[in-house]
């Protein structure tokens, strides 16, 4: 019942971004964001952090790769119980240039990732921010702009992002 009366909320702003992805050069940069944020550029961190910042960093990759899993699980239930149809399966006429990863829509795993793995990282190395914070809110856009997510998905992801990372921190 709350994510019908979300979605009557949430789609006609989803739908209005999503003609963004008509355009040739969005469409390449929010998919380019989508698929690096399905996990190759944290992969491609967690591997280079040790070799940049010495092997005492390998804790820090661990860590994220601990903090990844954790992560997984939970959205992975999450997903489970809801069972949120994606925006994109909705009748109108969505632009789809980007296949999703699964089926169901709440949370955004994208974005729990892309906030979790950026606060990690920003917290014991503040110098990658710059980096990390425009791409973490380019895949966290990206998943609405592509038709993929509800802003409401966005939203929770990063708020279990930021609480998956709080809690790795303090493991740390």
């Amino acid at each position: 019942m709350l994510f019908a009366a979300l979605a009557r909320l949430e789609l006609p702003t989803i739908r209005r971004v999503n003609r963004a992805n008509r355009h040739r050069s969005w469409s390449l940069l929010f998919g380019a964001a989508s698929r690096l944020g399905d996990g190759l550029l944290w992969y491609l961190l967690m591997l280079v952090l040790p070799f940049v910042y010495g092997r005492q960093e390998l804790r820090l990759s661990l860590a994220m790769v601990g903090c990844g899993a954790a992560s997984t699980l939970v959205y992975k239930l999450l997903k489970a119980a809801t069972r949120r149809q994606r925006p994109c399966a909705e009748p109108g006429d969505m632009t789809l240039t980007v296949a999703p990863l699964d089926v169901f829509s709440f949370p955004s795993g994208h974005t729990l990732h892309a906030v979790a793995f950026t606060l990690l990282a920003g917290w014991f190395h503040p110098e990658l921010l710059w980096v990390l914070l425009p791409f973490t809110g380019l895949v966290a856009a990206s998943r609405v702009v592509l038709g993929l997510h509800y802003p409401s998905d966005v939203l929770v992801g990063a708020a279990l992002g930021t609480g998956m990372a709080a809690l790795t921190i303090c493991l740390l």
